[in-house]
């Protein structure tokens, strides 16, 4: 990649890889498309996630502010990024057949979070994986002000330990959306959630919460934000991990059979690549999150630059 920070993104010409690749492959393997649907069991995943978070939240409402810090970061970031990445699933309609009952648990899934966002990830996510790299459209893509503004391991590292901030504010400016019916559910469920969790368990426990959030970013489980679709090998856009965390991250490391087919449940993603493992084995893939992190930091060759991106379709 050059022995020096990018300064620009990496431009590509040619339409995202995934298209191409589910297109092969459906023709050699028309069985893959057995697997298309969705995953009953995500909906009792996120019940527990949720349960258990209240319960954690309920035993350190009267703890020590060292011990609430401790535990946000020790379990409830853990938590939270499971929660997240349940959102995640169910914003792919994978947690039932219905998308009014997968929007409904969406909203679910976020109660603990303090901050609403289902809604909307929701519906830039769907520009992520329809309108891939295209700077316009995905605000997965860093925006060039995070580019020229992040310049050192000092400042990625602080990037870094605010990625739910910048997920949360960039679509608002560098493509903003109408808020519609779903984003006014969303924001009334769980602010009237966190109103109750500050009247019932104190505010102790709301800012465990937030914390929990908060901290999950600088965290191994968080690491998924960077090892995704950050650029480490020239060419090469999207990157699996096939490591223990996917067992509590909904196989969201699977992230090349995951865009390659977004119609299945991370659950039956491993099947996929045990179906087609000559287009999967060979593809550049991470072995660790939090080396991932690490590399991020102290690489001068990595930075917010470090993403492919290619015209719409309007400017070619």
């Amino acid at each position: 990649m050059g022995n020096t920070q990018p300064k620009e993104f990496y431009q590509s010409y040619t339409d995202e890889p995934h298209v191409s690749r589910r297109r092969e492959m459906l023709a050699k393997y028309p069985q893959i498309k057995e697997l298309y649907g969705y995953d009953p069991r995500t909906k009792y995943i996120t019940a527990f996630w949720v349960i258990t978070q209240f319960i954690v939240a309920y035993l350190i409402r009267n703890s020590s502010w060292g011990m609430m810090i401790f535990t946000a970061y020790v379990y409830g970031a853990v938590a939270n990024h499971a929660l997240f990445l349940a959102m995640h699933e169910i914003s792919h309609n994978l947690a039932f057949p219905s998308p009014f009952y997968n929007r409904l648990l969406g909203c679910f899934a976020n109660i603990t979070t303090v901050v609403p966002h289902f809604s909307m990830f929701q519906r830039y996510h769907m520009d992520h994986h329809q309108f891939q790299g295209v700077s316009s459209m995905d605000t997965d893509v860093p925006s060039v002000y995070e580019g020229r503004m992040i310049t050192n391991s000092i400042l990625k590292f602080i990037w870094l330990c605010l990625q739910p901030f910048f997920y949360l504010i960039r679509p608002l400016f560098t493509k903003p959306k109408k808020p519609g019916k779903w984003e006014a559910i969303n924001w009334s469920i769980v602010l009237i959630v966190d109103v109750i969790i500050l009247y019932t368990l104190g505010l102790k426990s709301l800012i465990y919460f937030l914390l929990s959030g908060l901290l999950s970013s600088c965290h191994a489980v968080g690491g998924h934000f960077i090892a995704e679709h950050y650029v480490w090998i020239k060419g090469q856009e999207t990157y699996s991990y096939y490591g223990p965390l996917n067992w509590i991250t909904f196989n969201v490391g699977y992230h090349n059979e995951h865009h390659d087919f977004p119609r299945i449940p991370g659950s039956k993603l491993p099947q996929l690549r045990a179906i087609a493992p000559e287009y999967y084995d060979s593809l550049p893939c991470h072995s660790s999150w939090s080396k991932v992190m690490y590399e991020f930091v102290v690489d001068p060759t990595v930075s917010c630059w470090s993403r492919v991106v290619r015209p719409s379709s309007k400017e070619e």
